[in-house]
């Protein structure tokens, strides 16, 4: 075997050793964050009271695919789905992180994780059906075979990872047709119209036009020219990971997108070989020995060997995905079809942050009211509010039901459906969906009518809030949905 075509791929990366037990400990950080961010959501997202209950999903699964359901939905929710599993898996996630972090049965935790995770993945249904979702399901799984020793293949799989994320988001942006990407002007609203804006972003739309519009330059040439330097010589590849730091810090300091920057970051890791990181790393932080062993054992080297038919599977199902964006260049239907099946699993998804950009923030006021006449606010956690609400910074949890308010103005049915189930649990009082808020003003019973309003937010400047005090300002549109969608 040492001398087959295979070995090569297989053989262990000397030079990425600290690197991979560095992203074992900040991967085991950053799943813990998630997970503690769904257990605290996830009664009233997709628990028996909740918007969308994950049982009802499961049930109409089984009733269209019979057993094949447990195929195309993975996940340990077939065993029971109620609020009690719902949470107890979750929160073992935070334990298996803890595990982790700390180095004991590294594999079995992993795996553990895995599992967990992407058991709420199908659980959360359009509520996690995000990008830093499945980014961190298919960097948890690749991590499964780091603690065998970093291969040349696992290594490469993550450089492919990182190189999707990036370069996918940069064509996305081109093949979109968005105006305000091609006008450069997009930074002009981003930081206005994104979901959930911190205070940082207030002070970033204060930027002047010629600086916005060279932050959208950076920004291209950081989503499509430095991810070719992944797989370029060793300087190319420390560039790639200098300015992919730069670039996710400023996205931290300007907006809240709860882990996925992190995450970002520490797939740079994978740039960086030992000779560097030993050299900017003080010394009490490096491991004494990052013990590889020498001979695998009968369980590693099924891993090893498993390995590569993941990695096909990971390239066919992310190149498929990715030939989306060049209609003449497309895969056999059959293929295509046969990939939904892996991204199922939670690898091999395709990544396209911000493709269009929203030049108008509508924001959804709900009220209750038992005469009809005086009206009360339901107040959230993190979307923007009261006017003179500084904007929270959430980092790194990832407030689902704040942020999926967000995609409702448009008045697509896929959000519509979901937002008027959300009514109607306000309507019958659902205390699991009433703790996703921040404030309920009807605690004794829910209120006779519901409304909810519109209102186009936009930041104030430096003169507005120092007489005013205030970050917001806003102008009533109507009462929804009779107003006009936003577009995008």
């Amino acid at each position: 075997m040492n001398t087959s075509l295979f070995s090569r791929p297989l053989a262990i990366a000397e030079d990425y050793r600290i690197g991979s037990w560095l992203f074992l400990k900040a991967l085991a950080v950053i799943y813990f964050a998630a997970f503690l961010s769904i257990a605290v959501q996830i009664p009233g997202l997709a628990g028996p009271d909740g918007i969308l209950p994950f049982e009802e999903y499961l049930t109409q699964a089984y009733q269209q695919r019979g057993y094949l359901a447990f195929m195309y939905l993975p996940t340990v929710f077939w065993i029971d789905s109620g609020n009690l599993m719902l949470q107890l898996v979750a929160y073992a996630g935070c334990l298996f992180s803890v595990a982790l972090f700390f180095g004991y049965w590294r594999t079995t935790m992993l795996i553990l994780m895995f599992i967990s995770y992407l058991s709420l993945f199908h659980a959360g249904q359009m509520f996690m059906t995000f990008q830093w979702d499945t980014l961190l399901l298919e960097a948890g799984f690749l991590a499964i075979f780091l603690t065998s020793g970093p291969s040349h293949l696992v290594i490469f799989l993550y450089h492919w990872l990182l190189f999707r994320l990036r370069f996918m988001s940069g064509v996305s942006k081109i093949t979109s047709g968005d105006p305000v990407w091609a006008d450069l002007t997009t930074l002009k609203y981003y930081f206005e119209t994104q979901p959930l804006p911190h205070a940082g972003a207030w002070y970033f739309h204060q930027l002047p036009d010629w600086l916005l519009q060279a932050g959208v330059l950076f920004t291209f040439f950081t989503e499509l020219i430095v991810p070719f330097f992944i797989f370029l010589p060793r300087r190319f590849r420390i560039s790639a990971a200098l300015i992919t730091l730069i670039m996710q810090l400023m996205i931290i300091a300007s907006s809240n997108h709860n882990w996925i920057n992190i995450l970002t970051i520490a797939l740079c890791l994978f740039l960086l070989d030992d000779r560097l990181l030993r050299k900017i790393m003080p010394d009490m932080l490096l491991p004494a020995e990052i013990a590889i062993p020498a001979e695998h054992s009968a369980g590693q080297q099924k891993r090893i060997y498993i390995l590569p038919v993941f990695a096909i599977l990971i390239l066919v199902s992310s190149i498929t995905v990715f030939l989306r964006y060049f209609p003449d260049l497309a895969f056999p239907a059959s293929i295509r079809q046969a990939t939904v099946m892996v991204r199922t699993w939670g690898i091999g998804h395709d990544f396209h942050v911000f493709p269009t950009m929203q030049t108008e923030r509508h924001e959804l006021q709900i009220e209750g009211s038992n005469d009809g006449i005086k009206w009360k606010a339901y107040q959230f956690k993190y979307k923007p509010g009261p006017l003179d609400q500084r904007p929270v910074f959430n980092i790194p949890h990832q407030p689902r039901l704040d942020w999926m308010t967000w995609f409702v103005p448009p008045q697509f049915p896929e959000f519509m459906y979901w937002f008027d189930r959300f009514i109607i649990k306000l309507e019958q009082g659902s205390s699991d969906v009433l703790d996703l808020l921040a404030y309920n003003p009807f605690p004794q019973a829910p209120p006779k009518f519901i409304r909810v309003q519109v209102f186009q937010y936009k930041f104030t400047d430096f003169e507005e809030r120092r007489e005013t005090g205030n970050w917001w300002k806003y102008e009533y549109l109507g009462q929804f949905p009779h107003v006009r969608p936003r577009r995008p």
